[in-house]
């Protein structure tokens, strides 16, 4: 269960989520596109670090 006690469905943002993520677009706003490019290919490659280390644990599991 979620903070809030309510489950949310794994495709779909928490109310906390939703926020961080306004806030998050807020932000972008202001990056040149040379900013926003390196901005975009760092999200990426924490993803793929993220999505590598939930391989690993699963695989241990």
């Amino acid at each position: 269960m979620s903070k809030s006690g309510k489950d949310t469905m794994p495709g779909s943002l928490s109310m906390e989520q939703q926020f961080k993520l306004q806030v998050l677009k807020d932000q972008v706003q202001g990056l040149s596109l040379e900013q926003a490019q390196d901005y975009v290919v760092e999200v990426m490659r924490q993803m793929m670090v993220k999505d590598n280390l939930v391989k690993h644990l699963l695989k241990n599991a």
